[in-house]
């Protein structure tokens, strides 16, 4: 069995870095918000590879250092740099109210509060360092042909998320 990106039940939380030193070790890009939040799990999956197993994983200053259990050397590790690391969504801890991961977003339909216009569907959220972003994509039946980029900003432009009718009601000018 191969572990990929395409498997609707995990989600990435990091990848695999840089080597570091000569017995195995690599830095650990983690994904997770905050960073730390990677140390909470255990039961990592790489990417193409089930059957390798991550033993370690420290922080050292602003980084993290990994290691992977039959992986002992600086040539042996090289071989998976840039490989993504998953762990199962049922992993996730659970959340409070009003609070939702981003791949429970993706896919929702975006209506403008106002006069439930359809806008389009989420296709992806970006952070470009202010807020997270809503990247909004037109359909066939949405209301015009534009692509939008909503700002997610709880009870300003993100008026209410509907997770069981798989919509979100925004506040956001049409010619915007």
């Amino acid at each position: 069995m191969k572990v990929s990106s395409k498997d609707t039940k995990l989600i990435c939380v990091g990848s695999i870095g840089k080597p570091r030193g000569l017995k195995g070790e690599f830095f650990l890009n983690s994904f997770c918000d905050p960073q730390e939040n990677i140390c909470k799990y255990s039961n990592f999956l790489i990417e193409n590879n089930i059957q390798l197993k991550i033993s370690s994983i420290r922080k050292s200053n602003s980084k993290f250092i990994s290691k992977i259990s039959s992986v002992d050397d600086l040539d042996d590790i090289k071989q998976y740099t840039n490989l993504k690391i998953f762990i199962k969504k049922s992993e996730l801890p659970e959340l409070n109210e009003r609070e939702f991961y981003w791949h429970e977003l993706i896919g929702m339909k975006v209506i403008d509060i106002n006069n439930n216009d359809y806008l389009g569907d989420i296709k992806e959220i970006s952070n470009y360092g202010s807020n997270d972003i809503l990247e909004v994509i037109h359909s066939s039946s949405s209301i015009d042909s534009t692509d939008r980029k909503i700002p997610f900003v709880n009870d300003v432009f993100v008026k209410n998320i509907d997770s069981e009718n798989k919509q979100i009601y925004v506040d956001w000018p049409k010619d915007f």
